[in-house]
């Protein structure tokens, strides 16, 4: 009698064509800006066309991308259809607590001495060598730059004084605490000293730009004003607040999502990192 054909055989798909981004590290690139030697990891397509122009994305925290999983992630988006091929490019941090913060003043502390020389480096170094090298689109709307933590913070502020160069930010778990003021200090007020917001409320409306801010419910146990809402939400929602008067439009130019109990870790930005990319260059960008 003979065998009946294998049904588990019969019925599989054809498997899929592997898709794998690739990757390259560039390391002992000195800049005299941050007088140090800068590593970046450059993801890429397969079979890069340089016909066509790539949507851009910068990471700070370039270190983190292996556990925040952004290679797959990306390779995954892009054979769901979600996303188009995108360039990624993640900047190796080295000094965080200099580097990154607000170019325009250091904190209470002293901290962020380098942050303007960081945001220079971005824009007039690494931008330019990467649209040189790479076939990248010119338009801020098809760029973005994003960060963890003080990494967003400093995403945030690069990306609010370039709109020539960024239209869009990506803040997880943003240190919005940043501020002029201890605020132990009996002066210190939120309103007053908190730097990223004294900025935005300084500035004009810049058309165009679009927000992303990502936090969890237990991203930190601090609550300084005791409203029962733990301070990463308190500022990041205020903060929201002063891009909003300012006219920007939640739900159209600002995105907000929050993790029930997210944590400030990279297996809750890896958990966002779906919904950012999605946002920032799905359905059309």
């Amino acid at each position: 009698m003979p065998e009946e054909p294998n049904k588990t055989e019969e019925l599989s798909a054809p498997a899929e064509p592997a898709y794998f981004y690739d990757s390259e590290k560039l390391s002992d690139i000195y800049t005299k800006l941050l007088q140090r030697n800068v590593e970046v990891e450059i993801f890429t397509p397969p079979g890069l066309d340089r016909n066509k122009k790539y949507p851009l994305l910068i990471l700070n925290d370039g270190q983190d991308s292996a556990a925040v999983k952004v290679k797959e992630t990306v390779e995954r988006l892009v054979v769901q259809g979600s996303i188009p091929e995108i360039i990624i490019v993640g900047v190796t941090a080295a000094d965080r607590m200099q580097e990154y913060g607000v170019a325009f003043r250091t904190d209470y502390h002293g901290r962020g001495k380098m942050a303007k020389a960081y945001s220079d480096y971005i824009i007039t170094e690494l931008v330019p060598y990467l649209t040189y090298k790479y076939p990248i689109s010119s338009s801020p709307a098809l760029r973005a730059l994003a960060g963890y933590s003080l990494g967003g913070l400093s995403a945030m502020d690069i990306v609010w004084n370039n709109p020539q160069v960024f239209g869009k930010a990506g803040i997880f778990s943003g240190s919005f605490w940043w501020r002029k003021r201890d605020t132990k200090s009996i002066f210190y007020s939120d309103y007053r000293d908190r730097l990223m917001h004294l900025q935005i409320r300084g500035s004009k409306f810049k058309p165009g730009m679009k927000f992303w801010f990502q936090t969890g419910t237990q991203d930190e146990q601090s609550d300084r004003n005791k409203n029962g809402v733990i301070d990463s939400i308190d500022d990041t929602m205020d903060l929201i607040t002063e891009l909003s008067r300012k006219g920007y439009r939640p739900f159209h130019d600002i995105h907000y999502l929050e993790i029930k109990d997210g944590r400030h870790n990279q297996e809750t930005w890896a958990q966002a990192m779906p919904n950012f990319l999605t946002w920032a260059f799905g359905n059309g960008y």
